[in-house]
């Protein structure tokens, strides 16, 4: 590497932490966090003998994993306004991204759930708990700590994929390294780098699954 593209390197890094920083984070803990609440009630759902909810829970999760991400993104920022739904680049981002993570999400919470022996339903039963009480106090605090290794790579999957949020103009990460390639003409250089961050993002995050993991046994919880 020469001397103008080491500094263009050095010059770089920390504004592409910024936006990590600034936006790629906070994407990511928001639209996880939420994902992970609409993942749970969606699973639920999917295990409840309401019908309807069953079959609006079923649609939902089929939309979405059926479609690519990329589109869901272009639909709720460039679709949304040809009827009167108007959102910035942010909020569409953390919409679809929330949606992408419920759905897929729910199927590994409902995954979780059904794996239950259904001793521990009958056991329950037999000690005068409702369905609901079963639910809560035994079934599903063992369907989370099964589901925490699959979450996680959920959640490592998302910070990588944060960065389809600048195609909807939000200034992530990735997005920063687009608008610095188009001042100092160094595609190559500036996605490497950028791709180099979002590497060791994900590694520190594969770490910690790994310590959690061995922590808590999760990898012999089933």
């Amino acid at each position: 590497m020469d001397d103008r593209k080491w500094q263009i390197f050095i010059d770089s890094f920390l504004p592409l932490l910024k936006a990590g920083v600034a936006f790629t984070v906070p994407l990511t803990l928001i639209s996880f966090t939420m994902g992970l609440c609409l993942a749970l009630v969606t699973a639920l759902i999917r295990i409840s003998d309401i019908k309807p909810l069953v079959q609006a829970a079923r649609f939902y999760v089929w939309i979405i994993r059926g479609t690519p991400l990329l589109v869901q993104l272009f639909i709720i920022f460039y679709g949304l306004p040809s009827i009167g739904i108007t959102l910035d680049a942010f909020p569409s981002a953390v919409i679809g991204f929330t949606l992408s993570v419920g759905a897929y999400g729910s199927e590994i919470i409902r995954g979780a759930l059904l794996s239950t022996p259904k001793g521990q339903w009958e056991a329950s039963y037999s000690l005068g708990m409702t369905k609901l009480q079963a639910l809560r106090v035994i079934i599903l605090p063992q369907a989370i700590r099964i589901s925490i290794p699959s979450l996680f790579n959920s959640f490592i999957s998302l910070v990588k994929d944060t960065s389809l949020a600048a195609t909807v103009t939000v200034t992530e990460m990735f997005q920063k390294a687009q608008q610095i390639t188009a001042t100092v003409y160094e595609p190559l250089l500036l996605y490497c780098e950028a791709a180099l961050i979002y590497l060791v993002l994900s590694t520190i995050l594969s770490n910690i699954q790994g310590r959690l993991e061995k922590k808590f046994d999760l990898h012999t919880a089933r």
